[in-house]
């Protein structure tokens, strides 16, 4: 591989520690492609550590904190690649991580993106929530894993090292063709953080592309280290960016009414926590609702200029046609293989 075909973009928001940690291992490990940090303006001494301990990588400080995807999206303008890498900073990889991924993309031109196997860095042998082995959603716009289903984590004996097509690669460690993520729009700014993945991996579907895991490549994830999953702001981008991602991308055919129905679980969801005495996830719940009616019309225009792209068309492919909540909540199945 050389320097300009693939490029390793880890963004950085005060996470020193995490660089100091993973950093060596992903330089050790990475041979051939260029790593990059974007820094979304740290007020910690992430760039002086940088420049001091490893003058090898390159440097993108952003303008402001950005947040994931617009901090991607400004630093991605300023590299010519035909991969990015999009990496977390809190993010062990291993050795030969990077060859399996961009040997399958090679492969095939129309896969966009792929994932490796993402592994619990605590729990060595679980399946880690954010991306497991591939990514998917059902039918109202909820997103499980092939390893997790909810908050449900299976523990790796094996059974998802195949690769297959998916519907979302992780954004904490996702593989992405340039070229296909600049036609699709690349990130959605409005997002700031979580779901940015998944709506654009659902717009290259769009697009008439493929997404893949690759489990022969395999790194381990620590989570939560930018927004900590029991932080409400955390609830308010999943809900809301998860409801404008339904709406931007799906069907037409009784979106109405899937809408209507992810209002109504959304609610139970927020009384759940309210019964709980987590008042402020309740309120992070009923805050995305409304915002996400402010972005309505932006959401709509988005997606009526998505439809104008050459070779558009909305595709059920790698859409459960089931609803994963009444499965997981009320017939109690734990494990992706458990779906039918």
């Amino acid at each position: 591989m050389l320097p300009e075909k693939v490029a390793v973009v880890i963004l950085n928001w005060n996470g020193k520690k995490y660089l100091e940690t993973f950093l060596p291992g992903v330089l050790n490990y990475s041979s051939g492609a260029a790593i990059y940090v974007a820094d979304n303006q740290s007020t910690d001494d992430s760039i002086a550590f940088l420049r001091t301990h490893f003058p090898s990588v390159h440097i993108i400080i952003n303008p402001t904190n950005e947040g994931f995807a617009k901090g991607y999206n400004t630093a991605l303008k300023q590299i010519d690649s035909r991969y990015y890498i999009l990496l977390n900073s809190d993010v062990e990889v291993t050795e030969h991580w990077l060859d399996p991924l961009i040997a399958l993309m090679d492969r095939d031109i129309n896969i966009a993106a792929c994932q490796p196997k993402i592994m619990d860095y605590y729990n060595r042998h679980t399946f880690e929530y954010a991306g497991a082995s591939g990514g998917f959603i059902d039918t109202y716009g909820y997103p499980f894993c092939r390893g997790r289903l909810f908050n449900e984590l299976e523990e790796d004996k094996g059974q998802y090292d195949n690769s297959i097509e998916t519907f979302w690669a992780t954004g904490a460690c996702m593989a992405v063709r340039a070229e296909t993520f600049r036609q699709a729009g690349a990130f959605d700014d409005d997002y700031f953080a979580h779901m940015e993945e998944i709506d654009v991996c659902w717009r290259m579907k769009n697009l008439g592309y493929k997404i893949y895991v690759e489990p022969k490549s395999l790194v381990y994830h620590v989570g939560g280290g930018t927004l900590n999953k029991l932080s409400p702001r955390k609830t308010f981008l999943n809900f809301r960016n998860n409801l404008i991602t339904l709406t931007k991308n799906a069907q037409a055919r009784f979106l109405f009414f899937k809408i209507l129905f992810r209002m109504v679980l959304d609610s139970v969801a927020a009384f759940k926590f309210l019964l709980e005495g987590s008042v402020s996830h309740f309120l992070a719940v009923i805050k995305a609702h409304f915002s996400y009616y402010a972005h309505l019309p932006s959401t709509l225009k988005k997606r009526k200029a998505m439809k104008r792209m050459p070779g558009f068309r909305h595709t059920n492919s790698g859409i459960y046609q089931k609803n994963i909540v009444y499965l997981h909540f009320i017939k109690s199945l734990k494990k992706y293989s458990d779906l039918s």
